[in-house]
């Protein structure tokens, strides 16, 4: 199993872009998260003290995306936190269709005097927003703004 992304310098000005892909939607999702958290913070330089449990439910896996990514900003804002890491797991919820995401994020209180801080991400966009499944990878572009 491997996830990976790349951020996107040609694709919004005034924006943060980047497509993250994964074997597996869960991989998917630990590459997004990974890329969303990137953006924010050196995750090198944040601590693990802090831990949050995150459970989501989609009717599809674009949607479930969106909302685990926002959720992580949202998590930042209301409670001043930065993340070192996160995990998630995704599955389809077969008895009431759509997908199911569950996982943890570690992180700890924002310190700019230790925290190599980068970009403050206000909110996860729709523009030009997409998740496909290409071949065997599964595919996300994202656009944040900030």
């Amino acid at each position: 199993m491997t996830h990976q992304f790349t951020f996107l310098e040609d694709v919004a000005l005034a924006d943060a872009a980047f497509e993250a892909s994964g074997d597996s939607p869960s991989e998917l999702f630990l590459a997004a998260t990974r890329a969303v958290i990137e953006t924010m913070v050196n995750p090198d330089t944040v601590s693990a003290n802090w831990r949050r449990e995150m459970e989501h439910q989609g009717p599809d896996l674009a949607s479930l995306l969106f909302d685990w990514l926002s959720d992580i900003v949202y998590l930042k804002d209301a409670h001043g936190v930065v993340f070192h890491e996160a995990t998630a797991v995704v599955t389809e919820d077969r008895p009431h269709g759509g997908w199911k995401a569950r996982g943890t994020l570690t992180g700890e209180l924002i310190d700019a005097q230790r925290h190599e801080l980068r970009a403050d991400v206000k909110a996860v966009t729709k523009h030009l927003y997409d998740v496909r499944h290409d071949d065997d990878r599964w595919v996300a572009r994202v656009v944040l703004d900030i």
